[in-house]
């Protein structure tokens, strides 16, 4: 599976330029109709705005994008988010960015730079990272285990999901596909032999974080 970038959590940015205010929002989405339903909410939660423009794009493919303009010159709102999401590769992802008009025209070239300022705002606010491919290894533990394991995942990022307890723990624990080799020889030593892992297939998982371009 190829690296990807995606958004960590939802983001936000409010800037003012020349009177006029510029409210980003961005989020994850799985799908277009995702994309549609985030749209119409924030419609609803700025019904009094002059523009809402957006671009989403999901699954990395040049078919399921798309960006808008809501009433802007063309290519001065729309297009400058979209770009914003190629060029740093963010897939399955969408920024709006609502502008209440202050009454001072900032021309093609400052619109075009207030949308994209919003928007990098907004999504640098929502923590993106490098998505890399990953291994989920089901394990049987004990209490005393599970607790050295926990420290052992804070300190390599990997990421325990589905812990359940009972008379010892049982979890799926996410591990980088580059770090597999440390956490299966981790687990043998650490539990002399006791925790075998089962593998439950391929994930994408959050690596570093990426700066935005």
């Amino acid at each position: 599976m190829p690296n990807e970038s995606r958004l960590t959590s939802e983001g936000n940015s409010r800037i003012e330029i020349k009177k006029s205010v510029f409210i980003g929002h961005c989020a994850c989405v799985d799908s277009p109709a995702q994309a549609l339903d985030f749209i119409s909410k924030e419609r609803k939660k700025y019904p009094d705005a002059r523009h809402i423009c957006y671009a989403w794009r999901t699954g990395g493919d040049a078919a399921n994008q798309k960006s808008s303009d809501d009433g802007e010159p063309s290519g001065t709102a729309g297009q400058p988010l979209l770009s914003l999401l190629t060029d740093n590769e963010l897939n399955n992802t969408i920024i709006c960015v609502t502008r209440y008009f202050g009454g001072i025209l900032l021309g093609k070239g400052g619109l075009m730079r207030a949308y994209r300022e919003s928007g990098m705002a907004a999504l640098s606010d929502g923590d993106p990272v490098v998505m890399v491919p990953g291994v989920r290894l089901n394990i049987k533990c004990d209490y005393a285990f599970y607790e050295k394991l926990l420290r052992k995942a804070g300190q390599k990022g990997w990421t325990a999901a589905d812990v359940s307890f009972d008379s010892g723990v049982s979890l799926t624990l996410m591990v980088p596909e580059a770090g597999l080799k440390e956490a299966e020889t981790f687990l043998a030593d650490e539990s002399c032999g006791k925790v075998i892992p089962e593998s439950d297939g391929s994930i994408m998982i959050a690596g570093d974080a990426i700066s935005l371009v």
